[in-house]
């Protein structure tokens, strides 16, 4: 039973990585509509030849990268159950320690570091094609460095996490993902709130931003949006990746506008406060606090369905997947591999709001600043820098793009002050 479930995983997640093969690589086409060749939104004429084959080769590797990652996450933790490896780490646990968080820390290590082994070789895949298409420009040193900060930040995260939710599972077999959706809501708030003052800075140096007659301009547009705000930071990001980026983060006092140093030194002056008014466009518009709700609307439901397929996976295949009971935590890799497949599948939902929360800042941003060419020549060279792919094919939009494609950005941008100065 077991041999055949196991081979029967592998050769569903070969189907279907020869499948997304052939849609990423053969299928799918990223086409610029014929109404829209010739004009500012059109690759063809903001970028040059070589730039343009460059985006489509890198993204669509990219793309079919981020369709294997999901489903080999799902193999692994399928694998690690079927041979009884969580089974194992559990033993070990329990054999070391009578103190139950400890326990869980053992067994946590173990499978964390199992999991940075078997995704390392992915991982370093997609570092040196960053680096092999000009993106990236970490050392091999840096790189290696956040993955160990990343790693241990995780596992940290994880013993408080997993301590709760079996705590939980075992004081309340029937109810225990309600008061697990309960303690999410303080829990997310707080690392909201720490995020910019305590995890960002373990991986990049973040000070005022240097050009006070920017920052000046800067705070003057929040000010008009009502945006409470002191400082503009930015962050040493050139010696990590040529891509360009700009974000409002952390939530109350914790609050603030951040700019990469390599969105600094590309774009001017007027450029950069778009892509600020586009920020301030999410404030204005509440998009953070509608985030906030909407992720825990999903998690309610996501939740709920955990706990009914993780009991119905362990009474119907509990020997096959070598779990006795939920509150095991050796069913964590199911925990993990069930709510890993509801996020994939809710992605469409979310990335599709989240797109239509950006077409509005994108508006906010047009309306804010009334510099169509600013706007227009910051896209492009937001393009031009991180080699997007202009127009994704349907199915990657739907599943990887939370903005809208630069194609309807910027396509957009160039309607709205013709209709502007028809009106």
């Amino acid at each position: 039973m077991v041999r055949k479930s196991v081979l029967t995983a592998i050769v569903l997640f070969g189907l279907y990585i020869a499948g997304m093969y052939v849609y990423i690589f053969h299928g799918a086409q990223s086409i610029i509509p014929e109404a829209l060749k010739g004009t500012v939104a059109d690759p063809a004429v903001f970028l040059s030849k070589r730039e343009w084959v460059l985006s489509e080769e890198y993204s669509k590797i990219r793309n079919f990268l981020f369709f294997v990652a999901a489903p080999f996450d799902w193999l692994f933790y399928f694998l690690i159950l079927t041979f009884g490896i969580s089974r194992g780490f559990e033993k070990w646990s329990l054999s070391q320690t009578k103190w139950k968080i400890a326990q869980n820390a053992i067994y946590l290590f173990w499978l964390s570091l199992l999991s940075y082994v078997v995704v390392f070789p992915l991982n370093y895949y997609r570092y040196t094609l960053s680096k092999s298409y000009g993106i990236s420009t970490q050392s091999f040193s840096s790189w290696m460095k956040d993955g160990v900060i990343e790693f241990w930040v995780d596992f940290g995260t994880m013993i408080l996490i997993v301590s709760v939710l079996y705590w939980l599972m075992k004081k309340s077999a029937k109810k225990w993902w309600l008061y697990a959706w309960f303690l999410t809501i303080p829990f997310s708030l707080f690392i909201m709130f720490v995020q910019p003052v305590v995890i960002d800075p373990l991986y990049n140096d973040f000070y005022p931003l240097k050009n006070k007659e920017l920052e000046t301009k800067i705070l003057d547009m929040a000010n008009k949006a009502n945006i409470p705000s002191e400082h503009v930071y930015e962050v040493n990001m050139a010696e990590k990746t040529n891509a360009l980026n700009a974000y409002v983060t952390g939530i109350g006092s914790n609050s603030r506008i951040v700019l990469w140093d390599t969105t600094l030194s590309r774009l001017n002056d007027q450029e950069i406060l778009f892509i600020m008014a586009h920020e301030m466009g999410h404030y204005v518009e509440k998009h953070i606090y509608i985030g906030i709700a909407g992720y825990l609307g999903l998690t309610l439901v996501g939740l709920w369905l955990t706990a009914k397929l993780m009991n119905y996976f362990v009474r119907r295949y509990g020997k096959v997947l070598n779990i006795s009971e939920v509150c095991s935590i050796r069913s964590l890799p199911l925990f993990l591999l069930i709510t890993s497949v509801l996020l994939f599948a809710s992605s469409p939902l979310s990335n599709y709001v989240s797109r239509y929360q950006e077409s509005r800042a994108d508006r906010y941003a047009i309306e804010m600043t009334q510099d169509k060419d600013a706007a227009i020549s910051s896209f492009q060279e937001l393009t031009r820098a991180g080699l997007s792919q202009v127009n994704p094919p349907l199915l990657v939009k739907w599943f990887r793009y939370t903005h809208p494609s630069m194609l309807e950005r910027i396509s957009m941008l160039d309607q709205y002050d013709t209709s502007n100065q028809n009106e």
